[in-house]
């Protein structure tokens, strides 16, 4: 399992890749399998045997190609025949040089895979399998190399959750970005007279400039911001929430917070686009509005929800248990397409 140099394994707050990844090799172990973490720092909170290519996290360098490019190719050193019967990667540019290993690689694509990305993306060697983490995400670039579609999924185990529904303020939870759309969020709360907890992730140049130009501007008494919540902490604004609001401006390819907020038994309310609608159950576990103006209503009407119909969906559609199983079946299916191949290469004759 090689996970990004960035962030620990699980993270300590925001990094919805992680604690995935955590879940997934949890469940792997529990399953019979035998799991090695690659990853950067000195510490990791899983079962799996870790292996470290750099003393500390990456973090601070995060959008530079040289941290990644390192890490991988010290991992591609560390991974030999016979050590590994798959390779899972989780980096961004892992499928580009993947075709050095001797093992097959299955590579998680958690990124739209268009733009640059899909570029990239178009480049991975043969030997490498690549899966979506939604059919609307797949459905982005039919062309490139899939060998399945596995969705993400959470370990409910020890999640917090509401019994009855919350007259709480409405939550807002993603990093600082337009893409996310906390401008919508405070207009749709403010036209629905409700309050809105805005928590979000700023810690890097770009979020700052957007949160200081697009939402510091918007702030009122009705709004309460909240900076880079723990995990601890997400959790329980989850809990306390009415629902969570989900204003997405660009095609979400899957939006764990989501799954996040029904396993609390807290609703969604979002715009459709990307994958909401694989995850969210209209009527059930949240409401999915076509248009901005329909987002206010949605907010005064997510309380008629039922939680104990949230939770019950993540336990059945979200659970790391299905999440396993499905990357098993990705995993025996592409080694031995891997394998077939192989067999049909032609074998050279040695030179005398």
């Amino acid at each position: 399992m090689v996970v990004p140099p960035w962030l620990s394994v699980p993270p300590p707050g925001y990094g919805g890749l992680e604690q995935v990844v955590t879940g997934l090799v949890e469940t792997l172990i529990e399953r019979g399998h035998q799991v090695t973490v690659f990853g950067a720092g000195r510490e990791h909170g899983t079962p799996a045997e870790f292996v470290s290519t750099v003393p500390d996290l990456q973090f601070e360098r995060l959008g530079e190609a040289l941290p990644e490019l390192a890490h991988l190719a010290r991992v591609n050193h560390r991974v030999h025949a016979g050590d590994f019967d798959v390779v899972h990667d989780h980096t961004t540019i892992g499928p580009l040089i993947a075709g050095h290993r001797v093992v097959p690689t299955v590579a998680t694509v958690h990124g739209n895979p268009v733009g640059e990305y899909g570029d990239v993306l178009s480049e991975a060697d043969t030997g490498v399998g690549l899966v979506a983490i939604s059919h609307a995400q797949r459905r982005l670039n039919p062309a490139l190399p899939w060998v399945g579609t596995v969705h993400n999924a959470m370990d409910l185990r020890g999640v917090p959750h509401k019994t009855a529904p919350s007259q709480g303020p409405v939550l807002w939870l993603a990093r600082f970005s337009p893409d996310k759309g906390p401008d919508a969020a405070i207009r749709a709360c403010r036209a629905a007279g409700l309050p809105l907890v805005l928590a979000g992730k700023c810690n890097e140049p770009a979020e700052h400039r957007y949160y200081d130009q697009a939402v510091r501007p918007l702030l009122g008494e009705d709004v309460r911001v909240v900076f880079d919540a723990g995990r601890a902490e997400a959790l329980r604004l989850l809990v306390e929430a009415r629902c969570l609001i989900m204003p997405i401006q660009w095609e979400e390819p899957f939006g764990m917070v989501m799954v996040e907020a029904m396993a609390t038994g807290t609703p969604v309310v979002a715009l459709d686009r990307g994958a909401v609608p694989e995850l969210v159950r209209p009527g059930t576990t949240g409401l999915i509005c076509e248009h901005v103006d329909e987002l206010p209503a949605a907010l005064r009407a997510a309380t008629d929800l039922d939680p104990a119909a949230c939770v019950a969906h993540v336990a059945e559609s979200f659970s790391t248990e299905k999440m396993a199983v499905g990357y098993e079946d990705v995993y025996r299916r592409f080694i031995a397409e891997v394998a077939a191949v192989e067999a049909r290469r032609p074998v050279r004759a040695r030179a005398r």
